[in-house]
């Protein structure tokens, strides 16, 4: 979700609210790929919810708290996992504990448009269960999460205490419940629990914040059992500012696993390092910059920025910004068995030194990447390596592309010993094809040229005049005499669906909104000054500046991140209980409202939870048909003259072929109940009564039903939850035959059991506040159910 002087420009807008209150103002909502943000001027006093919305659909859903953010200047809100499409923002405010809506806005459309899923990670996997169609990490292919995905959001404050189960060994009974972002991550390595893991950083990540690292040379490690073990792993940040700081990544033994929208800086050794059987790793969207500096003489700017290596195979490093890197990426080592088949495309190499990638061993496939200001070279070939360099952009790169030991590696005509002398790499050669590449502003560029006596066998590359020409047998490199193995040109190898640009569009498309790097290229902000292009030393001030780096995040409303809350933890309200345990009273005993759906409105103009309906169908008599979300012939009917509803009908027989397809925003619970405000307006019987039916599948039978007898009297039908939704975040109703069914509400109320029962006022021992899905918060809201000192409580 971005945008620039390329056509995905055009799928991105940027527009203010199309409402305001004095509480919203300024609003502005912008998409970046299956995503958008939204910002707006805060006010002092209040707090926010933020809601999103599919265009085509009627239904709002709530962002997670933490997703909603405070920073000096203004409010902040990011949405993640989003199919490709038009959205909006709703930006509710609160008070008091309670939400404003009179005074919510609506921002402008934005577009979520999907990722790049171009490269060798969608294409194969050296897994024999797993298929990159399911996606790669814990998201699919079309941008949402998968079935049954875990969000964990981790923090600078909760990196040590996050806590989820964990299948740990082959019996159901085997679950370990782990704390720790790198401990959860660990219990993986048992082999036993493939559920997606969507770790979500928010703000400056650091590694003094983490529980352990399980690597000291990298930091964090993510490692399966064996080879290309399947784990399913996101590690992504959220917004602009997101940055691991101090630690890098090791990644081993691990297939599906990806990283997006993050910073690396000051790292350990690498930034991230896929070191060993690792298949289908997608590693995008990361701003990297320098690493702690090493003891080597080549490792003052730290070592890798993105290393591949050890049979790590069909795996994609793309859309990347690597800030003055010096060893950017090494790709193979000398042990791989190979060929093992890699892509790096659309990454912004600015003014990095050297490794673009260096290539051993391995077939890559090197195309759409912006070659800006590189001082010693771009693409480089050793040990029988096979690179296909397609449509890319040299600017100021001192040698495109380099093959070890002949052409511009070893005769650059005169000068100092570094240019007239290999230095590149002492090994033997591989071999580069290379078609449809912009240079401008190297130094040398040697192609291959056919019975030259010095061309036909020093030179860097085989350039063609057709993609899909082949490399001749006769092509050799001079040192080992390898031969390029036209892995591209095979259908069988290779993958021909990609996205290609064409290479002189490359600057703009990846520095452009939905190029490379973060969300909004990042907060953090640096402009190299035309010196950098043939400077290879560190920047000093660029390196204070890295390993200073504070974000300007607040936190979220209400709590800071990264230090204590900015409210006292014991809530001052007059509101919050302080009085001993006592019983508590009335509909308390039943739970608090989750949801609900209210029905209003004229038979032209049906309104469902404020959301005007429209009509697919002309208006009949008795009303007209329109859609809600999913629901499939539902009709506008008139009752009592002043209340209307959804009906519910079907034909003569006792199967109703009509539904209403509730959707929720929290998971149903065992004890929740579900409950049905309707009437009927036919005289049903106690032989023939009225009624609904829970459905979890309008193809399968019912799970529970509920019926009455009256006649046109509102009555409210309570159904608690079904075992088999348990865990759902929605469900069906149909009319229970053989009367129609007439809704005016809809809604789901707590259990009212859980942790030692529920209490209608706190413990007067002072204990942290959680809400129901075990967050700590300090924003309560008066009659809902929260968690301390291990019992329930409603807040008064």
């Amino acid at each position: 979700m971005k945008r620039l002087s390329h056509p995905f420009a055009a799928a991105v807008l940027a527009m203010a609210s199309l409402t305001a209150s004095a509480a919203v103002t300024d609003v502005t909502a912008n998409g970046w790929f299956e995503g958008g943000y939204a910002t707006w001027t805060k006010v002092e006093g209040y707090s926010y919810n933020v809601y999103v919305q599919n265009t085509s659909e009627s239904t709002w859903t709530k962002l997670d708290t933490e997703l909603v953010r405070e920073y000096p200047d203004c409010g902040r809100a990011d949405a993640v996992g989003l199919k490709a499409g038009e959205y909006r923002f709703k930006i509710v405010p609160v008070k008091d504990k309670a939400e404003i809506t009179a005074d919510a806005t609506v921002s402008g459309t934005f577009t979520a448009t999907p990722y790049d899923r171009g490269g060798f990670a969608h294409f194969r996997s050296a897994s024999t269960t797993y298929s990159p169609a399911a996606g790669v990490g814990a998201y699919r292919n079309d941008g949402t999460l998968k079935a049954g995905a875990k969000v964990i959001y981790v923090t600078a404050d909760n990196a040590k205490t996050i806590t989820t189960t964990v299948k740990t060994g082959s019996k159901d009974t085997n679950i370990t419940e782990c704390t720790g972002f790198q401990t959860i991550v660990d219990a993986y390595q048992k082999g036993y629990d493939t559920t997606p893991l969507d770790f979500r950083i928010i703000g400056k990540l650091s590694d003094s914040d983490m529980d352990k690292l399980s690597s000291s040379a990298e930091g964090m490690q993510i490692k399966g059992k064996g080879a290309y073990s399947e784990l399913n792993i996101t590690i992504e940040g959220i917004g602009h500012d997101a940055t691991i700081h101090g630690f890098g990544f090791l990644i081993r033994n691990a297939c599906s696993v990806e990283m997006r929208n993050l910073a690396l800086m000051w790292f350990k050794d690498d930034g991230v390092s896929m070191d060993t059987d690792n298949s289908n790793l997608w590693i995008h969207n990361l701003d990297v910059f320098y690493g702690k500096p090493g003891s080597a003489a080549d490792q003052k700017k730290g070592d890798g920025s993105l290393d591949i290596k050890g049979d790590s195979k069909y795996s994609t490093i793309s859309y990347n910004h690597l800030w003055d890197a010096g060893k950017t990426s090494l790709c193979g080592m000398t042990s791989e068995t190979g060929p093992n088949y890699l892509s790096y495309h659309h990454n912004w190499f600015d003014h990095s030194d050297s490794r673009h990638p260096r290539i051993r061993t391995m077939s890559v496939h090197v195309y759409n990447n912006y070659f800006d200001g590189n001082s010693k070279y771009g693409v480089g070939s050793t040990m029988g390596s096979d690179v296909f360099v397609e449509n890319n952009y040299f600017r100021n790169c001192k040698y495109p592309m380099l093959t070890s030991l002949q052409g511009s590696d070893v005769h650059n005509g005169t000068g100092s010993k570094d240019d007239t002398k290999g230095t590149f790499s002492g090994e033997a050669g591989g071999s580069i094809k290379a078609f449809g590449n912009f240079m401008t502003g190297h130094k040398s560029f040697e192609p291959y040229v056919s019975g030259h006596a010095t061309y036909s066998k020093h030179f860097d590359a085989y350039v063609v005049e057709n993609k899909a020409d082949k490399v001749p047998e006769t092509v050799v490199s001079l040192s080992g005499s390898n031969t390029y193995s036209n892995f591209d040109t095979d259908p069988s190898l290779m993958y021909t669906d990609y996205k290609l640009d064409n290479a002189g569009d490359i600057p703009a498309i990846v520095t452009g909104e939905l190029g490379a790097g973060r969300c909004q290229h990042g907060d953090f902000k640096w402009t190299f000054s035309p010196a950098e292009d043939t400077n290879d030393a560190v920047i000093q001030e660029l390196s204070d500046a890295i390993n200073a780096y504070k974000p300007s995040l607040m936190g979220f409303f209400g709590n800071s991140i990264g230090g204590k809350p900015t409210e006292p933890v014991t809530p001052v309200d007059p509101d919050q209980p302080t009085d001993p345990d006592t019983p508590s009273t009335g509909d308390d005993t039943e739970g608090t409202v989750l949801y609900k759906h209210s029905i209003t409105g004229a038979v032209d103009a049906a309104v469902v939870d404020g959301v005007t309906m429209s009509y697919s169908e002309p208006i009949a008599t008795q009303g007209g048909t329109f859609t809600y979300g999913n629901v499939n012939k539902i009709e506008a009917s008139e009752h009592s003259s002043t209340k209307y509803a959804i009906k519910l009908d079907g034909d003569a027989s006792a199967t109703s072929t009509k539904y209403v397809l509730v959707t929720l925003d929290k998971e149903l619970q065992a004890g929740d109940k579900i409950n049905v405000s309707c009437y009927a307006s036919s005289n049903p019987s106690a032989s023939k009564p009225y009624g609904v039916s829970i459905y979890s599948d309008p193809a399968n039978t019912p799970l529970a039903s509920v019926t009455n007898q009256k006649k046109n009297v509102e009555e409210t039908l309570t159904i608690s939850v079904p075992e088999a939704l348990v865990g759902a975040k929605a469900f069906y109703l149909f009319r229970n035959p053989k009367y129609s069914v007439y809704l005016t509400a809809v809604s789901v109320t707590a259990s009212a059991t859980g942790i030692n029962g529920i209490q209608s006022k706190t413990s007067a021992v002072d204990g942290a506040i959680y809400d129901l899905t075990g967050r700590k918060t300090n924003a309560t809201v008066k009659g809902k159910i929260y968690i301390k000192n291990n019992k329930k409580f409603i807040m008064r």
